[in-house]
């Protein structure tokens, strides 16, 4: 069985027992003893349930500490009440063995609160000489045995009411009497281990490292002003106002033990946890206290207050104490959940901005308003993923002018496995955030993800279409100059000489009729209407080289590397050289690269250029490379005309062109096309 549920099946039910014998003693049996029911009831019972508690939901051995002091000061309060009762017993031979369980009880319960103090949260203190000092603090709990062997007469507690100084101890030793006074001095007393205690938590309260002092500051002030109520308390014990500031100490311990479990884990409590388990016991506290505040009255007035008035007293106060209750436990609510109403209408009113929103700068502003608000976060801001697949330098959406802080939260838009940006969160403008409002950015960003992918679809698409649009304008374009150029080089050039031929034939065919025709005259006709010949298959291989449909995709551009005017290499293996592919994606891929080859003559300034062509998973990738200036500013506008043009091909068979620079830009320039081909082909 775990060591926790051990601990709480054992002093679950001697805790429970002694609150139980102390209740119907002093309540009942001695109805006129109120002020002495006042200690158990208000003072200890907080704590021991809050113990309790805490044993169901930790096994670190502070938890078990914490636990075990209230436990054994429950006991004690049920030792002094049966001997308030039962007076008679201290003349009996054997009460000095008895009066060690009031003795250890109330030395148990002093040593573990101490130690959980000095040593909170984690119950480790930082430095060898505290460690060995906490050491030490368990030596209380030897005063019982140490009184019953060395001192002649019964040592009782001071709380009893009882000295015992003329209650002979039998069972003392003559030889170990001497030690008497050491053993009072140094162990009964419990001021030694309450000033090394303090010592302590105060040293490492004030000169720990930052982390130290942090965790260590409100526990610190919390038992620091425990101690001055109860040494306020032993001056002026009969005060109705200190005795309440006294039971108000005992409830501000919890809570400070509670504020350590939600800020730094105290009882090693998991942080996906804390805030869970913070809201369980601060409600169970919250009850707990209430029910001693609604018994307070009728407690400290019994007597001379009867029954009946005693119980319209604690009627009246009950219903008077219930808003209290309400508020606290509301506002617990809202400081670890946040304000649920305030976020549940954030979440109402976010799904109706998205509705309404089209363009993706308000959307993100109201995205980024709305969860500013529902968190009470000091700033938002969104970064959208970029077409390098990285978060966007320049936020796209602000809420609160967040700079560049370092976020303490961040929540990814994702829509199905693509992630579209990221929600980043500054600090609370009030505590932390809690696992409620973390659920709640997630839920934020879920809702947000389908919305945001869909402007972005549609600015997307009206882009694309404006693309689209543009370079149909460009081929039409494109197609208007190379009609025009061709009806030049056909006029000027072979139309010129067609026509030159046709004259040399008419003045041919005269002489010929006059006798006068010599075969030289033929024969440089023949050579003219040769040349007219090359003039043509030279035109028609600029519009589709006989080779391309001939031989094949790679036998074409390597048909033009000893024309180039720098060094080219092209490089294929022997599987891309023996396929042929798509007639539309040979000529695609052909002029697309005798398009980026003459844009490397003319503006790269290059040594050396190289076409690498690759195949797999049904694409064909085409690399043209230079060892050029790179793409600078100023050739931009050259270069941006036949970009368009490979852009505008590759685009029509569904492909994607990639244009970079290398770094530093003088390293060349890398032209990368990607075109779909499908299945092989023979």
């Amino acid at each position: 069985m775990n060591r926790r549920w051990v601990c709480l099946a054992t002093m679950g039910p001697i805790g429970v027992a002694a609150l139980v014998y102390v209740v119907i003693v002093l309540g009942f049996i001695e109805a006129e003893a109120g002020h002495r029911l006042a200690w158990p009831v208000l003072g200890i019972l907080p704590m021991f349930v809050f113990g309790m508690w805490l044993l169901t939901v930790s096994a670190s051995r502070t938890a078990l500490l914490l636990a075990l002091a209230p436990t054994a000061m429950l006991v004690g309060s049920a030792y002094e009440t049966f001997i308030y009762r039962n007076v008679e017993i201290v003349t009996e031979p054997w009460f000095p063995l008895f009066n060690v369980i009031g003795l250890t009880a109330d030395a148990t319960a002093t040593a573990t609160f101490l130690i959980v103090f000095a040593t909170f949260p984690d119950g480790v203190p930082e430095k060898r000489w505290q460690r060995i000092a906490v050491g030490f603090l368990w030596t209380p709990i030897l005063a019982g045995p140490l009184t019953l062997l060395t001192t002649p007469h019964v040592v009782t507690s001071p709380y009893l009411g009882i000295s015992g100084d003329a209650i002979p101890n039998p069972f003392a030793v003559p030889a170990l009497e001497w030690a008497a006074p050491a053993v009072y001095f140094l162990i009964v007393q419990p001021w030694p281990a309450v000033l090394i205690g303090l010592g302590v938590l105060g040293h490492r309260a004030i000169f720990g490292s930052p982390a130290v002092r942090a965790r260590t500051r409100v526990i610190a002030i919390t038992v620091g002003a425990a101690m001055l109520v109860f040494l306020l308390w032993g001056l002026l014990p009969d005060i109705w106002a200190v005795q309440f500031l006294v039971y108000a100490s005992l409830i501000a311990l919890p809570v400070a033990a509670i504020h350590g479990i939600l800020r730094y884990g105290a009882f090693d409590i998991p942080p996906g946890d804390r805030g869970r388990d913070v809201a369980r016991s601060s409600n169970l506290l919250i009850t707990v206290v209430y029910a001693a505040a609604v018994a307070t009255p009728a407690v400290l007035l019994a007597p001379p207050l009867t029954a009946v008035p005693a119980i319209l007293l604690t009627a009246l106060t009950a219903v008077v104490l219930l808003p209290a209750r309400g508020w606290a436990q509301r506002r617990l609510h809202r400081t670890l959940f946040g304000d649920r109403e305030r976020q549940l209408a954030m979440l109402g009113e976010l799904g109706v901005q998205l509705q309404r929103t089209g363009e993706p700068g308000e959307l993100l502003d109201s995205l980024a308003e709305a969860v500013r608000d529902g968190l009470d976060a000091s700033w938002v801001r969104i970064r959208l993923v970029s077409a390098d697949g990285e978060f966007a330098v320049s936020p796209a959406g602000v809420a609160g002018g967040a700079d560049s802080d370092a976020p303490v939260e961040t929540c990814d838009l994702v829509r199905g496995d693509d992630v579209l940006g990221r929600i980043e969160v500054g600090p609370r403008r009030r505590g932390e955030y809690s696992d409620a409002e973390r659920t709640l950015l997630r839920t934020v960003a879920g809702q947000a993800a389908a919305s945001v992918a869909n402007v972005r679809l549609t600015a997307q698409l009206a882009e694309q279409l404006d693309e689209l649009t543009a370079s149909r304008e460009r081929i039409v374009a494109a197609q208007d100059d190379e009609r025009r150029r061709l009806e030049r080089d056909l006029h000027d050039g072979i139309q010129q000489d067609i026509v030159a031929q046709i004259a040399g034939l008419r003045l041919a065919r005269n002489r010929l009729e006059r006798g006068e025709l010599e075969s030289a005259e033929l024969i440089e006709l023949q050579e003219q209407a040769r040349e007219t010949l090359t003039d043509l298959r030279e035109l028609a291989r600029g519009i589709h080289p006989p080779v391309l449909s001939d031989n094949g995709l790679v036998a074409a551009v390597e048909s033009g590397v000893a024309r180039f005017p720098i060094p080219l290499a092209v490089e294929a293996d022997a599987a891309v050289r023996g396929e042929r592919y798509p007639e539309e994606v040979e000529t695609t891929a052909y002029y697309v690269v005798r398009e980026a080859l003459a844009n490397t003559a003319k503006h790269a300034g290059a040594t050396h250029a190289s076409v690498g062509l690759a195949r797999s998973n049904g694409h064909l990738t085409i690399t043209i490379t230079d060892d050029g200036r790179g793409i600078e500013p100023a050739a931009t506008a050259a270069v941006h005309g036949g970009l368009a043009n490979i852009r505008d091909r590759v685009a029509a068979l569904r492909g994607t062109v990639r244009v970079t620079s290398a770094d530093p830009p003088d390293a060349g320039t890398v032209v990368l096309v990607d075109l779909p081909v499908g299945d092989r082909r023979g």
